[in-house]
């Protein structure tokens, strides 16, 4: 069983080998919800995430019993790298089994820790079950990335720390992929505050949790691509599904569109670079999924922070588009010397500034006499846009919104009318 006392043993074997992360108030998300928000930063952890956390402690507490080769993992990221980091902290080798999807900048920083990569598995059930048979063949010891007593001990120290520097705590919502994290969390809470309420949040693309609750048991379901990888496990774990039914008080689900706006929201108002997974429990508060009364205390456990940064750059994006700071627009005018330096000026006298601007000429929907002219501006939010679009129809301009963010809008044929 996994029990307070073996968490409370846990952190005594993991303090000045893992990082005691900070618990930070957010008075932004606090004002946006009516409680008191605050963030216990994962991201800040060694190697990125709370994962060392539970492989540490499962390499160090049974170190005489590891394999003569090593330790082997299966991992879609986090759990590699924390498999990884441990290794090189017990002194022995590590290989990692990843899916086949998962991204280059992933690979690349658990092969920088020190493992071996293999990739294989289109799912991370698929890849578990190749590791472990790995693992007997090549006289090595399986890591499973959740279904642990010892690796859910290592993660319930959060908990810990969470009562000692927030001891009234009223909720925590964390992450759930196979279980792990919120099994250990709520393990080490309710034993000294029953009160407290545990939420979990997965995403609608990988419902394993909400599905095992549902039917009983743990049961393996489809999964489809999602931002939130971290948790994208189709099969709850056995170890950790009765802690996920006794402890959990509810596991609500939360759109890709939620996830992607928490992702730039915490990076913008709170400066904290959380993925996908990571930034779940600030979808699901700023969502309305979780029901709370004003003023409560409230914890968000930011599990990650590592995201892949041409990911990264396309959230950018998308943040800043539908927070109203990218206004993407057509305007047909007429041919001149001056129809863009009169354009350009309208638009400088606006405030508006320029980035990307492309014309076209010729086309056959176009009058001989009119040029088509894509523009994207940097402005400070909707009313500015708003604002520019008036000034630019007052002065006679033909302009049209481009009103779904693309990197392609500049392709005329496809965004005229849009």
């Amino acid at each position: 069983m996994v029990t307070h006392a073996g968490i409370t043993e846990a952190a005594e074997l993991l303090k000045g080998k893992i990082i005691r992360t900070p618990l930070v108030y957010s008075p932004t998300f606090s004002a946006m919800t009516g409680a008191e928000v605050y963030l216990k930063l994962e991201t800040l952890q060694k190697a990125g995430s709370f994962k060392v956390r539970g492989a540490a402690y499962r390499i160090l507490s049974q170190q005489s019993s590891i394999g003569r080769n090593g330790v082997i993992a299966a991992s879609a990221g986090n759990h590699a790298q924390g498999v990884a980091v441990a290794a090189g902290i017990a002194g022995i080798p590590s290989m990692i089994v990843m899916p086949v999807w998962v991204s280059p900048s992933k690979q690349e920083a658990t092969a920088g820790y020190g493992a071996t990569i293999i990739l294989e598995g289109t799912t991370l059930q698929d890849s578990i079950d190749y590791a472990m048979n790995r693992a007997t063949s090549g006289d090595m010891t399986f890591i499973h990335p959740y279904d642990d007593e010892a690796v859910i001990a290592g993660q319930g120290t959060i908990g810990l720390e969470i009562l000692e520097d927030l001891s009234e705590v009223d909720m925590v919502i964390t992450p759930i992929g196979g279980g792990g994290l919120i099994a250990g969390i709520a393990t080490a809470l309710k034993e000294r505050r029953p009160a407290i309420r545990v939420i979990g949040v997965q995403a609608s693309a990988c419902p394993s949790a909400v599905s095992a609750l549902r039917a009983g048991e743990p049961v393996t379901i489809e999964s489809h691509q999602t931002i939130a990888d971290g948790i994208r496990v189709t099969r709850t774990g056995n170890v950790t599904y009765p802690i996920i039914r006794d402890l959990v008080e509810e596991v609500v689900l939360v759109e890709d569109e939620e996830i992607v706006s928490s992702v730039f929201a915490l990076l913008e108002r709170k400066k904290v670079l959380a993925e996908g997974a990571g930034a779940a429990p600030l979808a699901a508060l700023l969502s309305g999924k979780v029901r709370y009364r004003p003023g409560e205390k409230i914890v968000l456990v930011i599990g990650g922070g590592n995201i892949d940064a041409f990911l990264l750059e396309k959230i950018l994006r998308r943040g800043l588009f539908e927070a109203g700071r990218i206004l993407q627009c057509i305007i047909e005018l007429p041919e001149g010397p001056q129809s863009l330096p009169s354009l350009f000026s309208l638009l400088a006298r606006e405030n508006g500034v320029i980035v990307r601007v492309e014309q076209e000429r010729g086309s056959g929907d176009l009058p001989l006499d009119i040029v088509r002219v894509a523009l994207e501006m940097e402005v400070r939010n909707r009313g500015h846009q708003e604002r520019i679009l008036s000034a630019l129809k007052d002065e006679g301009y033909g302009v049209t919104p481009v009103r779904v963010p693309s990197r392609n809008f500049f392709e005329f044929s496809h965004t005229i009318g849009g």
